[in-house]
């Protein structure tokens, strides 16, 4: 119980020491309060700086970076793009700069990483039967989508087209903001379109036989 008070102390006495001290800008604090240069970009700390030498770094390996001047012992690791997801690698990973990912055709972007980046992407909404596209998606926006007007339908949710005019005939559907118009002659139409070929018909039939 003794010593593990004694541990206790020194490390609580470490902290306290490493928390006090004020190191400047371009150096930090080490676990036994002293003040050593930081590493720069591509590199983290290998050892820290000691009376007769300056900080060991050493360099970030495959798949890790740094991109800033630091006193860290490991190396961030590269952001990775699902295509699965949406995304794709615009720039890749170095020692010095974190993976810079953008958007396949069909997605756009949800959350920007310094305006030229994406770490999350969705797919454009597809309009439904009755709308148009207003405005087409971008890698940044998604789709905009507005009702078709009265007298157009749209099967597909591209595109309102106006419905078809039925001249000299009469509308047998009424069309529909996702069907257009169907048009159609009624039963008492085409009897009277069959009437004069029939009597035209016993006529002729008349004048053979007679």
């Amino acid at each position: 119980p003794e010593i593990s008070l004694r541990v206790f102390g020194k490390s609580c006495r470490a902290a306290s020491v490493v928390s006090a001290v004020s190191c400047h800008t371009k150096e930090y604090a080490t676990r036994d309060g002293q003040c050593c240069p930081m590493c720069q970009e591509g590199t983290v700390v290998q050892r820290d700086c000691t009376a007769y030498s300056g900080t060991r770094c050493r360099s970030c390996e495959l798949g890790t970076f740094m991109n800033q001047l630091n006193g860290l012992s490991n190396c961030f690791p590269c952001n990775t793009c699902d295509t699965g997801h949406g995304l794709f690698v615009k720039r890749n990973c170095t020692p010095k700069t974190d993976t810079v990912c953008d958007v396949l055709n069909g997605y756009h972007c949800k959350d920007l990483i310094e305006s030229n980046g994406c770490s999350l992407a969705e797919k454009h909404s597809q309009c439904e039967a009755g709308q148009r596209i207003k405005e087409p998606g971008t890698s940044r926006s998604d789709i905009v989508c507005e009702d078709c007007q009265p007298g157009f339908f749209s099967k597909d949710g591209v595109n309102c087209t106006a419905w078809k005019t039925c001249s000299n005939t009469q509308i047998k559907v009424r069309g529909s903001s996702t069907s257009d118009v169907v048009c159609g002659r009624t039963s008492s139409q085409h009897y009277f379109v069959f009437l004069p070929f029939l009597l035209c018909s016993v006529a002729f039939t008349s004048l053979v036989t007679g």
